[in-house]
């Protein structure tokens, strides 16, 4: 899956099934449906999970807990619009084959 087949899938009512939980979390984000994302991430222990678990806190403005999950991720805290992060996630996941 490429970054452009991620984001043509995002006026779907579901992600794809076979999406890992970040990419998962990341597309329901995308949605504006952040319960969703944040369910799906918030019981999963890996530093792409923590990044994502960041951009969620983010968004919801809470930016000492996002703090928190940029470094359990080991990523600098987001500097750039939350659109350009979510852009950034998105590709990252998806080179690194998790789709």
């Amino acid at each position: 899956m490429s970054t452009a087949d991620f984001k043509a899938s995002l006026p779907g009512a579901a992600p794809a099934p076979d999406l890992d939980a970040p990419l998962a979390a990341l597309w329901w984000a995308a949605k504006g449906r952040w319960d969703e994302a944040h369910r799906i991430i918030q019981d999963e222990d890996s530093a792409d999970a923590a990044w994502v678990h960041a951009h969620l806190h983010r968004v919801e403005g809470d930016l000492g807990n996002a703090g928190y999950w940029y470094r359990q991720a080991g990523r600098p805290v987001a500097q750039d619009s939350l659109e350009a992060e979510w852009e950034r996630i998105a590709a990252d996941l998806i080179g690194s084959g998790r789709a």
